[in-house]
């Protein structure tokens, strides 16, 4: 057999692996929380691209919400304004916040929008002010709560947490065929915006929509065992069991929190995998392997 002829088998081997998952997930929702080292690449950028436009190409309904902490901190850093962070977060005054509104609306969010447009897709771009898609209130944050149970709540500006989401507008876009992709900004009752983290606009919107699965890119290859190898097909009590006996800690707790929440509301499965991967999202929805960790409640 030529070398042509085992490319062709090939492909025909991995359309063949992806037919099943391509008929069960047709007609279905999948949100997509895209970040990290995907959103900086060029070649992830576009594999990321042409990943979603194919999902909707074969009938499934992708809505990506996607972050941009790095774009933020250049912009900030070109204006000569320090990042501050507490418990994890950036501290918003008046100022950042309206940058953070320029990076997240306008330039990151147009910038994914334009990329899935370059690959043949139809994408609106969207905030949570859009058709009070996210509506949020001040987040509460207190610095090492267990020390001190009577700590006082440290004011971060004008850093939220989600209320209640209105998918009213994400429905109508998806009716019309459309892709959304959603910067994750809310907008509370007095009318002021609030930058809110992005895994967890997604998990709430993946809940509300009652989306088939979660996708989180991350820029680890998924939870990592103590050995430093990826764990899947993990249930909810699983994952609490890993974060009582603290494998899951620091900076993927909020991200394991937020896959949990979303399928123990009803969304499907979670998946938090690598966006360091070329086509991770395909790699994860269309293969028996996957190249991720699965939850499921």
């Amino acid at each position: 057999m030529t070398i042509k002829s085992n490319n062709a088998m090939n492909i025909a081997q991995v359309l063949t692996e992806a037919l099943p998952y391509i008929q069960r997930f047709s007609g279905k929702t999948i949100v997509i929380k895209y970040g990290g080292n995907a959103m900086i690449d060029d070649q992830l950028k576009s594999s990321f691209a042409r990943d979603i436009v194919l999902m909707k190409q074969v009938g499934m309904n992708p809505v990506v919400v996607h972050g941009g902490g790095p774009q933020i901190a250049d912009m900030l850093a070109r204006l000569g304004k320090e990042s501050r962070f507490v418990e994890g977060m950036r501290v918003t005054d008046d100022e950042t916040m309206e940058v953070v509104e320029m990076v997240l609306g306008g330039l990151v969010n147009k910038e994914i929008v334009s990329l899935i447009s370059q690959h043949g897709g139809n994408a609106i771009g969207l905030t949570g002010k859009d058709g009070g898609l996210i509506r949020a209130k001040q987040l509460t944050v207190k610095q090492n709560p267990k020390k001190n149970e009577h700590v006082k709540p440290i004011d971060i500006g004008r850093v939220g947490e989600v209320t209640s989401i209105h998918v009213g507008v994400v429905n109508m876009l998806i009716g019309g065929d459309f892709i959304p992709v959603v910067a994750p900004i809310g907008v509370g009752d007095n009318g002021q915006a609030y930058n809110i983290n992005a895994d967890l606009v997604a998990g709430r919107l993946a809940a509300v929509m009652g989306a088939e699965k979660l996708i989180l890119l991350t820029n680890t290859p998924g939870l990592l065992d103590r050995d430093n190898k990826t764990m899947t097909g993990l249930e909810s009590a699983d994952v609490d069991k890993l974060i009582d006996d603290g494998i899951i800690y620091g900076g993927m707790l909020p991200k394991v929190r937020c896959a949990l929440d979303a399928v123990n509301s009803g969304v499907g499965a979670s998946h938090i995998i690598d966006g360091r991967v070329n086509h991770a999202v395909l790699l994860e929805l269309f293969t028996d392997a996957g190249i991720g960790t699965l939850i499921r409640c």
